[in-house]
């Protein structure tokens, strides 16, 4: 049986803000990929680059386990190799340039490589999978051994150079039960304990338990589920707590689904069952704000959630109904009242820049901000990604990438010059501080002082944000 070796191009190393925040989290899709390979008795290697120094490691690990098909599989849960960053791009191109050099074929899959097949093809891959591709891979390793005898450009969702789109689309998995765990072995766990227990006091697991988002954001790319969704049953999920529990021992679970437990009920089956199984673990996930009611809210505080990212975006509806997000101001509201009520904390992702939005719907992005203040924040510029409606409705510059996830670059003629926003988003984190640290003081919790210089410095940015303000 040939041996094949998975890789994917998330150096943490390479993102310098999260190589400083240090919460690394293994590649889940590239999990998954490997134990249904795995399952249908193939022999499989992993290459983590989440932790690696440099691609320097993946030339190592290429003559160490002696390939035959190098796999480069992006994790299409880290919502990160959606964005397509620059930094990772190049480092893909050089991966697949050192496994070339070995003699292996080189099979490229993810969000980027769907989006942009014929550019890596270009550096080398002899071939590209489009959309989901744990059976797309399985159907073209038969086809490359001899055991299918289809063409290779005859396999649903398999590019290449001789055929640069697929022959027909491939069908997305529909029942996840069916799939095997992923294949948490291949990982180095003790060093992921290590890092989040010597960092953070605590060791976090990530695992999902959906595919897709059934919805309509306008800026959202879905190259790999589309608007389809498909879930997990609830006691599959609490299976694997149960095997992570005993196994691996985690302090806590990070949900990375797009949407947690979107179909009616499934929250409070799952609440039910981790109480009954035992296996009630702290954790995080993320939830659309207008699907939060004091049902859900109570079943998730039963369940072990604590904190909840809502994606607020804007305080503005008209933004919102610009986005086609299908959520209202108010809805962002009334979810953050009834998590707060349940002992669930709040986090927002919110994002500025987008088409038409002028100043005064930016100041009520602050306000919903103040008024509700979340327990965490994050804050990001709008940035059109292939596919989406926005990415077609604007007029790009010659970048159509960030570098990394620091870079905040407007890459499209917005209301306001480009480092208008990147000083934005450092004023409303200083804002958000401060007012959390006199929150706290007010409470009489006198730990964390605000320094003088730090409260000078969002004097500063404010000022240098209305100069800035002044140049559209």
């Amino acid at each position: 049986m040939p041996v094949i070796l998975f890789g994917q191009s998330y150096f943490l190393r390479f993102d310098s803000k999260l190589w400083k925040a240090m919460q690394p989290y293994p590649p889940l899709g590239v999990l998954y990929a490997a134990s249904y390979l795995r399952s249908k008795g193939f022999d499989v290697a992993l290459f983590d680059a989440m932790l690696a120094e440099s691609t320097a490691e993946w030339t190592k690990a290429l003559g160490e386990v002696k390939p035959e098909y190098a796999v480069l599989y992006e994790d299409n849960f880290n919502y990160l190799s959606k964005m397509c960053l620059l930094r990772m791009r190049e480092a893909v191109f050089e991966m697949i340039g050192a496994a070339r050099e070995t003699g292996c074929t080189v099979i490229i899959a993810g969000a980027d490589a769907s989006d942009n097949s014929g550019e890596f093809l270009s550096k080398g891959a002899d071939f590209v999978i489009v959309g989901e591709g744990e059976q797309t891979l399985h159907e073209l390793l038969l086809c490359l051994d001899g055991r299918d005898s289809r063409r290779p450009n005859e396999i649903p969702g398999v590019v290449s150079r001789e055929r640069r789109v697929p022959c027909v689309p491939r069908e997305i998995i529909r029942e996840l039960d069916a799939l095997p765990f992923p294949a948490w072995d291949l990982v180095d766990w003790k060093r992921y304990r290590q890092i989040w227990k010597e960092r953070h006091g605590y060791y976090s697991i990530n695992m999902v338990t959906t595919r897709g988002c059934p919805y309509h954001c306008n800026w959202c790319a879905k190259p790999i589920w589309g608007q389809r969704y498909h879930s997990r049953s609830p006691e599959n999920v609490v299976q694997e707590m149960a095997f992570l529990r005993d196994r691996f021992h985690p302090d806590h679970i990070w949900f990375v689904d797009d949407i947690f437990g979107l179909k009616r009920g499934w929250i409070e089956d799952f609440s039910r069952l981790v109480v009954e199984h035992g296996v009630r673990t702290p954790f995080k996930c993320l939830l659309r704000t207008d699907l939060v009611n004091d049902t859900v809210a109570r079943a998730l505080a039963a369940a072990g959630c604590e904190m909840v990212w809502l994606g607020a975006e804007s305080g503005a509806q008209r933004v919102l109904e610009a986005m086609d997000k299908g959520t209202t101001v108010e809805d962002t509201y009334r979810a953050t009242h009834l998590l707060h009520a349940a002992g669930i904390r709040v986090a927002y992702f919110l994002q500025f820049g987008y088409p038409g939005e002028d100043w005064e719907e930016i100041r009520l992005t602050f306000k919903m901000v103040r008024e509700n203040m979340p327990d965490d924040i994050g804050v990001s510029v709008s940035y059109p990604l292939p596919g989406t409606r926005f990415y077609e409705s604007v007029t790009l510059g010659s970048r159509r990438n960030w570098v990394d996830s620091d870079d905040l670059a407007l890459l499209f003629q917005g209301r306001f010059c480009p480092d208008f926003y990147r000083v934005l988003h450092r004023v409303l984190h200083k804002e958000y501080r401060a007012r959390r640290v006199w929150r706290e003081w007010k409470k009489g919790h006198w730990a964390s002082p605000v320094p003088v210089l730090k409260l000078g410095s969002l004097v500063f940015d404010r000022l240098a944000l209305r100069r800035l303000r002044m140049q559209r």
